[in-house]
């Protein structure tokens, strides 16, 4: 037995060494070198030395199952699967398996994304206070795994269809039906107010305005602008000149109740501005609608807001624009100057026979019938203006807009707007008057019309 603790002879015959007896012989008493196991027995010591890992007593070194450790031979490979051919016990051919491991950093530059490179000479962002920081060990959050999400699309989120209402889609179709024909009214409206004549007509001194809207109406007998075959269809008897009135009525619109249409007679005796006592429709002859504007206002005392002026050739498109106007004829009436012949009786009158019914003056009271027949005619031409069967057909609007624009002259200020409200207050309803009459007179300027000057005052009294 050695200092550390080994008895040779039992470790050799425990590892089945064959030459363990000539050890032992050695051990006891010299080796001859020439007996039967002297010289084999030193070959063997050496054989042992090369082919076992000797310790620092020149001992083999054991395992710990008590086999000496051989040594590997040279020029093979440290592969425990390419092991000698020694036969060896099947516990030690069975290798162990490989331990699984897992590199992060390698899994990670494999399949991250190539990320651009910093920019150099930045200076590093401290991150914000109470921002997550990520600790130095631990693993990327890419590492998570995803084999539940991969190779599969991406799920859209979940979106509820929004409910729409049918009712609020018929009525965004119907608003912007609505909106359209608000443009194209709007456009209507202007292009027509554009092709109104506009003059002057308004004294640059007139009186103090009182209550209500006060409209001046004139109806011009002149022909101007008339062929001779119009003329000779309408009756009108030839040119008599320019500048004569045959309707002048007067509109009073409160601010509250019925509209008031008052006739004043063409053969008004009155005081024209300038020129002293005459007839009121001399006014417009002298000068024009400005001093027929101050002269009834001087007569009336009431402030006139609006003029507005229509001639024979007019009167007679306006109606037959509307497709005639009814009538209800009160006796009969043959004129062969107003180029009529009317029997008793309601009837429709076209443009010449309308035309003709207003200008006649073939009666018992001449001049004073004829202003009646004017209110009776221009209130039913409004009725039927505004009635559904006009406004409701567009080619009978449009004649009807179209034929107004090109006959009618108002002042400078005034618009087809305005024009709009007077249809709209008679068709809701009008009284209609003439001025009081006191009698009548023949004069230098030839036969008047007088007025009952209190009635007539308390008339224009009611208006102001």
């Amino acid at each position: 037995m050695t200092y550390q603790g080994h008895d040779p002879e039992r470790d050799s015959r425990r590892a089945g060494d064959p030459h363990g007896d000539s050890r032992r012989a050695g051990a006891t008493g010299p080796a001859h070198p020439h007996g039967p196991d002297g010289p084999r027995g030193a070959h063997a010591a050496g054989q042992d030395a090369g082919e076992f890992v000797l310790g620092a007593d020149g001992q083999p070194l054991r395992d710990r199952y008590g086999r000496p450790v051989r040594r590997r031979p040279s020029g093979q490979r440290a592969n425990p699967t390419h092991s000698s051919s020694r036969a060896q016990r099947p516990s030690a051919q069975r290798s162990r398996p490989e331990e699984t491991r897992f590199d992060v950093d390698a899994y990670m530059a494999q399949h991250a994304s190539p990320r651009p490179a910093p920019q150099q000479n930045m200076p590093a962002r401290e991150p914000a206070a109470g921002a997550y920081r990520r600790s130095p060990d631990a693993p990327p959050r890419s590492y998570a795994p995803h084999s539940a999400s991969r190779g599969r699309p991406a799920r859209r989120p979940h979106s509820r269809r929004k409910k729409v209402n049918p009712a609020k889609q018929v009525f965004g179709c119907l608003g912007w039906l609505i909106v359209i024909a608000l443009v194209f009214m709007v456009a209507f409206t202007l292009w027509t107010d554009s092709r109104l004549t506009r003059i002057d007509a308004l004294p640059s001194e007139q009186v103090t305005p009182t209550s209500g809207t006060n409209w001046l109406l004139v109806g011009s007998d002149s022909r101007q602008g008339l062929t001779e075959e119009q003329q000779a269809e309408l009756g009108t008897g030839g040119d008599v000149g320019v500048g004569r009135t045959d309707t002048i009525m007067l509109l009073h619109i409160p601010a509250s109740g019925k509209a008031q249409l008052v006739s004043i007679p063409r053969d008004s005796y009155v005081d024209v501005p300038g020129f002293g006592m005459d007839k009121v429709n001399a006014a417009f002859t002298y000068g024009g609608p400005q001093l027929l504007t101050q002269t009834v206002e001087q007569a009336t005392g009431l402030h006139i807001d609006h003029y507005a002026e229509i001639g024979m050739g007019g009167l007679a498109n306006v109606v037959d624009s509307v497709g005639g106007v009814e009538i209800c004829v009160k006796e009969p009436i043959n004129d062969p100057l107003a180029g009529i012949d009317l029997q008793a009786g309601c009837q429709k009158l076209r443009g010449p026979d309308a035309l003709g019914y207003v200008r006649t003056r073939a009666t018992a009271m001449g001049d004073l019938d004829r202003v009646e027949r004017q209110r009776e005619f221009f209130a039913a031409l409004l009725d039927k203006a505004t009635s559904f069967s006009t406004i409701g057909n567009p080619f009978k609007a449009i004649s009807l807009v179209n034929h107004t624009a090109d006959s009618f002259i108002v002042n400078e200020k005034d618009h087809v707007w305005h024009l709009a409200r007077v249809a709209l207050s008679m068709a809701s309803g009008v009284e209609t008057k003439t001025v009081p009459i006191g009698g009548f007179q023949d004069t230098v300027v030839g036969n008047v019309v007088l007025w009952d000057d209190a009635e007539a005052q308390a008339l224009w009294d009611s208006m102001r």
